[in-house]
């Protein structure tokens, strides 16, 4: 059974009430980090299972319920989800080396702001950085991504931009 992913990043306590009509056909919501305020995953909460890690500017309150690593599988397929994490051939201090002796097929992290989708030849996994979904920082444009994971195959991935801020 493929699963439908709505994928978002660095909201900054910012809600706005278009993740939910976007994010209305997906199976799961995944969040990499900066999150904010509760209230943001809450509402995400209400709208599907969510699965989240807490980033650089989150409280104790979000860290309590996230983590700061997410891995798992999912439709034959591993995946890790981690705030910090880089990008291929830039991968952070903090996923060094255990990306390079457990790579995922399917690598998301956050904190940029920089929507980033590329496939990493060397370890064989496809990263993806969501960009930012709020209204903090220097990103001209908000950004949402949704994917479908279907065993193991990744199909209809989408990138929604949803204006600039």
């Amino acid at each position: 059974m493929a699963k439908r992913i709505g994928l978002l990043s660095d909201t900054h306590g910012y809600w706005d009430t278009r993740y939910e009509k976007h994010f209305a056909q997906c199976d799961e919501i995944w969040h990499c980090g900066d999150i904010g305020a509760v209230e943001v995953l809450d509402k995400l909460e209400a709208l599907k299972p969510v699965r989240a890690v807490y980033g650089n500017i989150d409280g104790q309150d979000i860290r309590l319920r996230t983590a700061k690593h997410q891995k798992f599988e999912i439709e034959n397929t591993s995946v890790w989800i981690t705030h910090i994490g880089g990008y291929p051939g830039h991968y952070a201090k903090e996923v060094l080396p255990d990306i390079f002796r457990h790579p995922p097929k399917l690598f998301i992290s956050g904190h940029s702001h920089i929507l980033k989708v590329m496939f990493d030849k060397t370890l064989n996994l496809l990263h993806i950085n969501p960009g930012a979904a709020g209204v903090y920082g220097f990103h001209k444009v908000r950004t949402l991504v949704r994917f479908t994971i279907d065993n193991g195959e990744f199909k209809d991935l989408e990138v929604i931009e949803l204006e600039e801020k």
